[in-house]
């Protein structure tokens, strides 16, 4: 399974927007569901069920990851803002 999460991973980029994400998904679900056919799989079979599980647990994984991503690029802005202001606030005060 984690060359299928690595797979979704690098199709998904934290740069696309929630509804390009949610296409890349839905071509993943639809992906799998041809799979599953191919398997003559029954509805009640517990691979099925499974499978769509860790469909569902890899997109939800990878969302993680991109909203961790983007909130540690805020934060390094953020930082970056705070140090600019301190830096010149010293800088303001030494030539006082």
């Amino acid at each position: 399974m984690a060359d299928f999460s690595e797979l979704v991973a690098q199709a998904v980029k934290p740069t696309m927007n929630r509804a390009e994400r949610e296409a890349v998904y839905g071509v993943v679900r639809q992906a799998v569901r041809r799979l599953q056919e191919r398997e003559n799989l029954a509805d009640d079979d517990p691979r099925l069920a499974l499978q769509n599980h860790l469909v569902e647990e890899t997109i939800r994984d990878v969302e993680a990851d991109i909203a961790r991503a983007e909130a540690m690029r805020k934060l390094d802005e953020a930082l970056a803002v705070q140090n600019k202001a301190y830096a010149e606030t010293r800088s303001g005060r030494g030539r006082n």
